[in-house]
């Protein structure tokens, strides 16, 4: 006896009444829920009897009850009205969750509850860092003319360059980053340093954090603010290019200013004059002065990633110098230099004359001689030289190289200030 795992059957089996009859192992095979699972599936068709005729037509029964047009229509109307309820309820949170709407009449922006982004930044971060420096930073007008600085102390000091306040004759105006603004004088300035200092009649100032200039790199993160093209209250990065770069500024009529500046590629244009330059700390380690530009003149004179920065280690000696005596003390080495390498053959400060009882004389130098490095810098000329000694305090003692004839010598020498 057999379950009927195995049985194939090839015809189907014959009809009742036939002469075999059906088999009583396999007769009811098409309704056997134990069937092969693996035979093909496939339709049959029971045989129509033998003297049966067309299937008769299916006629409707008049007394059937019929359903009316309302009952319809009400069916419609409810199955619309869910519809519309549920497509409105997905939408409504579908909305939310993506953040759009949802904002009583501000739908495009976030609910009223929700705090500014620009309150959400990290003090650290860059957003942080000039949220930090701009109260300190101020915009200075000085008859018609366009500046910037910042706050050196909380009694009022504003620190600026001399060529910002030059002339001024009248009232020296200052803007602050909230709106306000107070009026200020001209405590003292110096021409060829570029430093100037102004005290503002206003309480409650916040005053910039100082760092240290003789710490920074080439390639740290730096800030530069101020008020390019009376654009009050810009802020614009980029990285210290150079260091110590030794810079010749001439005005028109006016002095010649010597810098060992600090070279940034941060956008910096006219009216970022006398604005901090701050790294990422948000310290203050520089003082926008100076531009290069392939301008043929002033007014065509616009930022391409060149410019300068007076160190704020010298910027607050020359400050402190104005404010407590009323005039900067300049650092000397006690010779007279050329300007030019010229005629030096490789290079270098050539002296022209020592002073017999100043600094130069001192270390053994002599007219003649051809100072080739100062304190490892390399010098190109007479600028050079300028510049770098007046980046050191008074009293400070520097190393140099310099070279008398085919000799090469090296001695030390102590800087002081100038008599004037």
């Amino acid at each position: 006896m057999t379950d009927g795992w195995n049985a194939r059957p090839v015809t189907p089996p014959p009809a009742t009444g036939s002469p075999s009859g059906p088999s009583p192992w396999w007769s009811d095979a098409l309704s056997d829920p134990w069937r092969d699972p693996y035979a093909p599936a496939q339709v049959v068709v029971p045989a129509a009897p033998a003297n049966s005729g067309p299937a008769p037509e299916r006629v409707a029964n008049p007394d059937a009850p019929r359903r009316g047009l309302g009952s319809v229509m009400a069916i419609c109307l409810v199955t619309a009205l869910l519809a519309g309820g549920l497509g409105g309820a997905l939408g409504y949170v579908f909305a939310v969750r993506s953040g759009v709407g949802g904002g009583g009449g501000n739908a495009l922006g976030a609910t009223p509850t929700q705090a500014p982004a620009a309150a959400n930044r990290a003090p650290d971060s860059q957003a942080g860092i000039v949220k930090k420096v701009q109260p300190s930073v101020v915009t200075v007008r000085v008859t018609g003319a366009i500046g910037s600085g910042f706050v050196a102390s909380a009694n009022g000091y504003v620190i600026t360059n001399d060529h910002v306040v030059e002339g001024a004759d009248g009232a020296i105006t200052v803007a602050f980053v909230d709106g306000s603004t107070a009026q200020a004088t001209l405590v003292g300035h110096d021409q060829e340093s570029d430093i100037a200092v102004i005290k503002v009649a206003k309480s409650g100032l916040t005053p910039v954090t100082f760092g240290n200039s003789d710490s920074i790199a080439v390639g740290d993160p730096v800030f530069a603010f101020g008020s390019p093209l009376d654009l009050e209250n810009t802020v614009t990065g980029g990285i210290i290019s150079a260091l110590d770069r030794p810079i010749e500024a001439n005005d028109p009529g006016g002095p010649t200013r010597y810098y060992a500046a600090i070279q940034t590629d941060a956008a910096v244009n006219q009216g970022n004059s006398g604005g901090p330059l701050a790294d990422a700390a948000g310290r203050v380690i520089g003082m926008n002065s100076v531009i290069r530009s392939v301008g043929g003149t002033e007014t065509e004179a616009g930022n391409i990633g060149l410019a300068f920065a007076i160190p704020i280690n010298q910027a607050r000696r020359m400050a402190n110098d104005i404010i407590d005596h009323g005039k900067a003390r300049r650092t000397v080495i006690g010779a007279e230099v050329t300007t030019s390498a010229t005629g030096t053959g490789t290079g270098g400060a050539k002296l022209r004359t020592v002073e017999p009882s100043g600094p130069a004389a001192a270390a053994g130098l002599k007219g003649g001689d051809t100072i080739t490095k100062l304190d490892g810098h390399v010098l190109n000329d007479g600028t050079d030289l300028i510049a770098l000694v007046r980046s050191y305090a008074p009293g400070a003692t520097i190393p140099l190289e310099y070279r008398r004839g085919s000799d090469t010598k090296t001695t030390s020498v102590t800087l002081v200030a100038d008599a004037n």
